[in-house]
């Protein structure tokens, strides 16, 4: 699981990150709507900087920040983003999102995370691993407040959560004025329940374009949708 993992356009190095490349972060990397043409974008808990890296790689956005608090992953995060041809647009703050929202004054036109979530109700004996899955690191109220501080008015906020947790999220969104736009629930193939929900807030409140999809119709034979979603990154799709 160690092995640089090779996108299209980029590659990433993981050896030192908890959280491996996943489909989440490809997921939101891929799905979050570029069409307002975000100035800045900024990453809450960049891991590897992938999605920052994604967003770098489809849009013409001037600044790409990224916050990562533990130590190994920014370092990961810093060299992945020096090694990648758009290094001058990439930066990775070592903050905890609390002291980066207390010092930072600028807004976003995009942000976007990957929250870690918990979704088993035990821990592993991997503590690092347990860190970056556990919904304490990053309570989802404290993530909506933070990214409710630093969204510009017409700016969006993107994210992946368990299925379960989005009308929960979303009540707790509302308290800060923001309101889902666009929802897309997946789930890993047909037979399955759905597992994640991929939601993009706004200030603004709108008609919610609701969609679906499935990763693969059976084990490593991926959906239409799926690959049309990730073959600019992904290298054997």
């Amino acid at each position: 699981m160690n092995k640089p993992f090779k996108f299209k356009q980029f590659t990433i190095e993981q050896d030192r990150c908890a959280m491996k490349i996943g489909t989440d972060g490809v997921l939101l990397g891929a799905w979050t709507s570029i069409e307002h043409r975000p100035f800045s974008i900024l990453d809450i808990g960049a891991g590897t900087g992938v999605i920052a890296l994604m967003l770098a790689q489809r849009s013409a956005a001037e600044v790409i920040d990224a916050i990562e608090i533990d130590d190994d992953a920014y370092e990961q995060c810093v060299d992945n983003f020096e090694k990648s041809p758009w290094n001058d647009r990439l930066f990775c703050y070592h903050a905890s999102l609390e002291e980066f929202v207390d010092e930072i004054e600028d807004k976003y036109d995009l942000i976007v995370s990957n929250p870690p979530f918990y979704s088993e109700d035990y821990k592993t004996e991997n503590t690092q691993r347990d860190t970056a899955r556990f919904a304490d690191a990053l309570p989802f109220d404290h993530l909506i407040e933070s990214a409710s501080k630093l969204l510009s008015e017409n700016g969006f906020f993107s994210v992946i959560i368990p299925f379960k947790e989005e009308a929960s999220f979303i009540a707790a969104a509302s308290a800060f004025g923001l309101f889902p736009n666009r929802i897309l629930h997946v789930k890993g193939h047909p037979e399955s329940k759905f597992k994640r929900s991929l939601i993009a807030f706004s200030f603004r409140e709108s008609d919610i374009e609701k969609k679906e999809m499935i990763i693969e119709t059976t084990w490593h034979q991926y959906t239409e949708d799926y690959i049309n979603l990730t073959k600019d990154f992904y290298l054997k799709m």
